[in-house]
């Protein structure tokens, strides 16, 4: 049990504060130059998004011998989403959403935070993008660009808060740091790695840290 209190306590860390109940937009990448965001999801993938109907995936974190897991199925174009637990199954859809789905739509935008975060860089409203500059990464010590995501202070299910992306001279995430209503310390580190391709979008299926035994990834991927 104490291992698995580890493990829910960070799951709800990473949450994009983009909550409401719009559906994610179609993105079109216009003939201009691109800004390092759209850069980052296109490399990803984000002009294949029009063609995505379904995804199906699984969020895990493993910490030690414990695991924890939570498989999702969405459809974008409908925002219905079925949550599917050891113990339960859960339907609901994000456009007639009330309170009673609150708790499990606080983890779909975790998860999918996690799986999606390249495209949220463009699709989330209301926030403000650093300009790029080289660092030394937190965890590699490598020598990376970096943006900084940044949320409003008001609204969603964790106002405030900013996402630090460093990535590479290709445009992909190598790692990631999340600091809590924008402190200067970081709240927790992450690595990018595994990228995979699902019709057209690459999903970075695995997140390390390296203070101790944790990872959170994805499995039973896919998009149609």
């Amino acid at each position: 049990m104490k291992h698995f209190r580890l493990i829910l306590s960070v799951l709800l860390i990473l949450q994009s504060c983009k909550s409401d109940k719009e559906n994610t937009p179609i993105t079109e990448m216009n003939e201009k130059e691109l800004t390092t965001s759209e850069k980052i999801a296109q490399a990803y993938g984000i002009e294949n998004w029009n063609e995505v109907n379904t995804i199906s995936f699984d969020f895990n974190v493993r910490k030690d011998s414990s695991l924890f897991k939570r498989s999702w199925k969405w459809s974008p174009k409908t925002n219905n989403i079925t949550l599917i637990t050891p113990n339960d199954t859960l339907q609901y859809n994000r456009n007639e959403m009330d309170s009673t789905f609150i708790n499990a739509d606080k983890a779909f935008i975790n998860d999918k935070f996690w799986l999606l975060a390249p495209f949220n860089l463009i699709w989330d409203s209301g926030t403000t993008i650093s300009e790029p500059v080289e660092e030394t990464a937190p965890i590699s010590k490598k020598t990376l660009y970096k943006i900084t995501l940044t949320y409003p202070n008001e609204g969603g299910y964790t106002p405030g808060d900013a996402y630090d992306f460093y990535y590479n001279s290709d445009f992909f995430i190598e790692e990631w740091v999340y600091r809590k209503g924008n402190a200067k310390e970081p709240s927790m580190m992450s690595t990018w790695e595994n990228n995979v391709g699902y019709n057209g979008v690459i999903i970075a299926l695995s997140h390390k840290k390296t203070d101790d035994n944790w990872e959170l990834f994805f499995d039973n991927v896919s998009i149609n």
